[in-house]
């Protein structure tokens, strides 16, 4: 069954596999003792500490391990800005980062600490510029992630910790989805990075620190890992993982060159092979393995499930796939069409006729969720005969009316796009409709799809019981 979600957990490396099994005779005692086990132990701990630290790209006195990647986030983030308190209290993060590092954000403003978010653009990428301009004489601490983890995009990392150097401010980097291809660039100060990501066992996650950077580490005091990650190291667990991260290195050049293949293969076919979808993320600068679309008119839950019919393991960020009924932070800061959302990330060795026959199945699963609901064909009937928008939809479609308005109060993701999408067919050009939703989805939703139907968003206003948005037909 063809795997396809490496960005949330990457399958154990075989070398991580022997790493593991080999390190469990040697590496079960205290490395802090002075007898032969002991000694054993602390050799296998200060050799992945060396191996981890090269693949980092600092030194290995910088380097602690930790029990999980979102451990090695919030000590680095609360550490960092404990040990900085006497500047200021303010926290500079893009809208895209991780949960981990949104959390940690949250909790410090709760805390009384104040907060900027810098936006990005439709690729998902932040401006230097504006990432600059959001540093103050009281900011503590600054976080960009080095990819993201939904739609792969590349950040500027180099140019916003110029930056931050130039003001004096520490770059806290989440390394998790780009470490395994190559060290990240720049002068950040402080990186994070999680095991499972590369190939490596789970419980395992990175915390580099560079000399000079304050840091208070954060909680009772602890005499192991520099203090910064408490409690007895999982020394099988870590060996396993350094020797991973040197495996995935050693093939990165060769594989990303193969992988990039495949998934400029997705890019440029499953626009081709499935009508109404929008590719997001930065074409150009972006991870090797990772793709992400939207697919309009489709339930998001619907189609990851008859994909796992298929025998294929992909994820979403549509919220018709989340239990809080909301699209992804992600998708939701870019701006772009969140419904039918599918994230393919291809771990190594991914085989070509894998994507092929997912590029296959992918069409004519998309087609049968689109007829199950009622879409409308495909983006070239929009100049057919208008079509009934439905039962109790409150439109009415084929009457000529210049506005009316289609009630889509309590219907989820994707239903009230396409009772726009059906109601519009009626609507003489320049005529307006107005869609009442109160599903989080819409408003992002239907905004993309006059972005992608050219046609006048003009705007919401609340309603009562939800939110009127009001779509003006150009053509």
């Amino acid at each position: 069954m063809p795997y396809f979600d490496a960005a949330s957990s990457a399958p154990l490396h075989p070398v991580a596999r022997q790493a593991l099994q080999a390190s469990l005779d040697e590496g079960w005692a205290d490395p802090a003792r002075l007898y032969r086990e002991g000694r054993r132990a602390r050799l296998l701990l200060d050799a992945a500490r060396e191996a981890a630290a090269e693949a980092v790209g600092c030194r290995p006195d910088e380097l602690s391990f930790t029990g999980s990647g979102t451990q090695a986030v919030h000590s680095g983030i609360y550490g960092s800005l404990s040990g900085r308190r006497r500047v200021g209290r303010h926290l500079v993060v893009s809208a895209v980062e991780h949960s981990s590092v949104l959390h940690s954000a949250a909790s410090h403003e709760a805390a009384g600490g104040s907060l900027t978010e810098v936006a990005v653009d439709r690729t998902g990428r932040v401006s230097p510029d504006a990432y600059a301009a959001a540093l103050r004489p009281d900011t503590a601490l600054a976080a960009l992630q080095s990819a993201n983890h939904e739609v792969g995009t590349l950040q500027p990392v180099a140019e916003v910790a110029e930056a931050c150097r130039a003001a004096g401010v520490p770059l806290f980097v989440d390394a998790a989805q780009s470490l395994a291809w190559g060290p990240v660039e720049g002068a950040w100060s402080i990186l994070a990075a999680s095991a499972h990501k590369w190939g490596g066992p789970a419980g395992v996650g990175l915390l580099a620190v560079r000399k000079g950077v304050r840091f208070a580490p954060q909680g009772p005091p602890d005499e192991r890992e520099s203090g910064r990650a408490p409690g007895f190291e999982n020394i099988p667990a870590i060996v396993a993982a350094a020797a991973s991260l040197r495996a995935v290195r050693a093939e990165a050049e060769a594989e990303a060159a193969r992988l990039r293949e495949l998934v400029d293969l997705i890019r440029a076919r499953v626009v081709e092979v499935v009508p109404d979808v929008e590719v997001v993320g930065d074409p150009v600068r972006r991870l090797p393995h990772l793709v992400t679309f939207s697919c309009l008119y489709v339930d998001g839950e619907t189609l990851l499930h008859e994909l796992d019919r298929a025998e294929f393991s992909v994820s979403s960020g549509s919220s018709c796939t989340s239990s809080t009924l909301t699209p992804s932070h992600v998708l939701r800061a870019m701006g772009v069409l969140s419904e039918g959302n599918v994230r393919v990330s291809l771990p190594l060795g991914t085989p070509a006729e894998d994507v092929e026959r997912f590029l296959d199945v992918l069409t004519w699963l998309v087609t049968a969720v689109r007829t199950k609901l009622g879409a409308p064909v495909a983006a070239s009937g929009a100049g057919a005969a208008a079509r009934d928008a439905g039962a109790g939809s409150g439109a009415e479609a084929g009457t000529g009316a210049e506005e009316f308005t289609v009630d889509s109060l309590g219907r989820l993701c994707p239903i009230p796009v396409i009772e726009l999408a059906r109601a519009m067919e009626g609507v003489p050009v320049g005529g307006v409709v107005t869609v009442l939703a109160d599903d989080e989805a819409a408003r992002l939703d239907i905004p993309a799809w006059c972005e992608m139907r050219d046609q006048e968003y003009l705007g919401e206003h609340p309603v009562d019981g939800g939110t009127a948005y009001r779509v003006r037909r150009r053509s």
